[in-house]
């Protein structure tokens, strides 16, 4: 199915404003970079993972109006033929309420900030496990205290948290839960 890590357009939006001087705090504009948004730019997902982006997108999401700008294309692109999976912070609440399922993934902030940490590790950015913890917990704070589509679960959603398991046994959770909630039938 084809996938869409939302993240990457609220940090599509935030390098473009970097590159184009535009204030973090500057709703309207940010929302006029949001609506032209070229999708060529998430081919550069490592530019746009980088820590200052990384930082600016949390601050960028923060908008009403972005958030709006960008609700259109991720339901597009959510509706495409044969269905599509996204992942972001507000999907089942916001972008895709009525999605027949949805996964709410979890861990403990220091286990998450510590795989964070190891991939910025692997890439060769400098940064401390001390400062991505932090800056983690700061990003976490104030999307749960946003105005608009803030960080929670959907009601319906799968809770699961990963603080101790592998990605391949959180993939064998998710499978079993979908072939639970949604047995395929041959035609």
């Amino acid at each position: 199915m084809p996938y869409l890590d939302t993240g990457l357009l609220y940090r599509a939006v935030a390098w473009r404003a970097r590159e184009a001087g535009v204030a973090a705090e500057d709703e309207v504009s940010l929302a006029l970079l949001a609506q032209t948004l070229d999708s060529s730019l998430l081919d550069s997902a490592e530019a746009l993972r980088a820590p200052e982006v990384s930082a600016l997108a949390s601050r960028v999401s923060s908008h009403g109006a972005v958030r709006q700008a960008l609700l259109a294309w991720q339901q597009s692109f959510a509706a495409r033929p044969g269905g599509a999976i996204l992942d972001g912070r507000d999907i089942g609440t916001v972008v895709c309420p009525e999605a027949p399922v949805k996964f709410f993934i979890t861990a403990r902030p220091e286990i998450r900030a510590r795989r964070r940490w190891q991939e910025l590790q692997a890439t060769g950015q400098p940064d401390t496990f001390e400062a991505v913890l932090k800056a983690l917990q700061e990003r976490d704070a104030r999307d749960a205290a946003r105005a608009v589509a803030p960080l929670r679960p959907a009601v319906d959603a799968y809770v699961f948290d990963t603080s101790e398991k592998s990605a391949a046994d959180v993939f064998t959770e998710a499978v079993q839960y979908v072939s639970r909630t949604m047995p395929f039938r041959a035609s």
